[in-house]
């Protein structure tokens, strides 16, 4: 069994804490990416799962069994880590086989450990190069054989693919994928880089300043952002935020109003509010025949575009009055949305846009937490009748 279990996990460097009271359930076979800005403490984290790093305070548990303050060797796990480190002198089957022949294993198992492991990662016919004879990508597989080959509980990966050029971190991406389905056993992986986690990870920990945000499968971190750091680090680019004030059943911004329904924030008639939409889901008016609830239409005026081959992202600028434009710094008058590659549009021009109102996203500002995900209609005409007028 490879579940790994981190119970109040701290870890501290003199006044500094690296890791806040972390606590992970990862269960038997996952793939779980440990995510997060330079320095949030997801490495930190990933060593005192290794034993690489000692917690200054709480518990680690591997397959039932307490490793908090045992070695590496004795845990049960192989890392792979972004500075490959192969030995320049040998060649990959030696490489692959150090661990093994350094632990006396017999010459028969180590040939079938060997063998096993390069059918997986696809080095047939390459056990007699040497390191520099390799590409990147092949010295990457040569670690990660060199740590297959001693079958462990658990996999530790710290950013293995941060070394490689775009185009073969895409291809060792589904390589890690088709590895984990061959190998079927837990495997933690740590980067920086959101698209890793999103499309390898069973679950992803959302981690900031050393403490947890949310754990959780990548589509429901996007979807339904436990708080403000969340919704802005998971996607990209990131979700548009604005912050506003809610009262008489609106929510009103430097840029737009908007009809909310001021009963389901369960506070006081007055309440400070930041809404959240992605790129995605802001519309032009004309254009937005297919959505369901959209909101009142929103004056703009487009200030950059930047085509993507796929997809325009257009910068807009709110509270347009055909005069000369001018951006707060806090971005709190400016939306980006995303739209088809073969829109005609070009930069200074008056445009209106809505909002698609089920995929609206509501946060407390103070806190930075969730409150909402999606909104309902407006409760009657009247109300949206509001919203039109102050939008006008």
């Amino acid at each position: 069994m490879g579940n790994v279990n981190l119970n109040a996990i701290t870890k501290r460097y003199g006044d500094v804490t690296a890791v806040d009271d972390m606590n992970l359930d990862i269960e038997d076979g996952e793939f779980v990416t440990l995510v997060g800005p330079s320095g949030c403490g997801k490495s930190t984290t990933l060593e005192t799962i290794s034993g690489l790093t000692l917690p200054s305070d709480g518990t680690i548990t591997i397959a039932g069994h307490d490793v908090t303050n045992l070695p590496p060797k004795d845990r049960g796990i192989a890392m792979v880590f972004q500075n490959i480190a192969l030995f320049p002198h040998m060649n990959v089957y030696d490489n692959i086989s150090f661990g093994l022949r350094l632990r006396d294993f017999e010459t028969e198992e180590i040939d079938k450990r060997v063998n096993r492991a390069v059918d997986i990662v696809q080095l047939e016919g390459m056990l007699e190069r040497m390191p520099d004879e390799l590409s990147g990508g092949q010295r990457q597989r040569v670690a990660i054989a060199r740590a297959i080959v001693r079958e462990p509980e658990v996999f530790l990966m710290d950013e293995p693919l941060a070394n490689l050029d775009a185009k073969l971190r895409v291809h060792m991406r589904t390589e890690l994928q088709r590895l984990h389905k061959e190998l079927d056993t837990t495997i933690i992986y740590v980067t920086h880089d959101q698209a890793e986690a999103m499309t390898m990870s069973d679950r992803i920990a959302v981690i900031d300043g050393g403490e947890l945000q949310q754990i959780d499968p990548p589509l429901v971190c996007y979807n339904e952002p436990a708080n403000l750091f969340v919704a802005g680090f998971i996607g990209s680019p990131s979700m548009n935020v604005i912050d506003g004030e809610v009262s008489n059943d609106q929510f009103h911004s430097d840029g737009f109003d908007l009809s909310i329904d001021s009963a389901t924030l369960g506070s006081g008639p007055t309440q400070s509010l930041t809404v959240g939409i992605r790129p995605e889901d802001i519309y032009f008016a004309e254009q937005a025949q297919g959505v369901t609830h959209p909101s009142a239409e929103i004056q703009a005026r487009t200030d950059v575009l930047e085509p993507m081959g796929d997809e325009i992202f257009v910068y807009l600028v709110l509270n347009d009055d055909d005069s000369e434009m001018t951006m707060s710094q806090d971005r709190s008058d400016q939306l980006l949305m995303s739209v088809a590659p073969d829109t005609d549009i070009g930069t200074d021009e008056s445009v209106r846009v809505v909002l698609d109102r089920s995929r609206i996203h509501l946060f407390d500002t103070a806190s930075g937490d969730a409150i909402q995900h999606g909104l309902t209609e407006p409760k009657s005409p009247a109300g949206a009748e509001a919203e039109a007028e102050g939008d006008d």
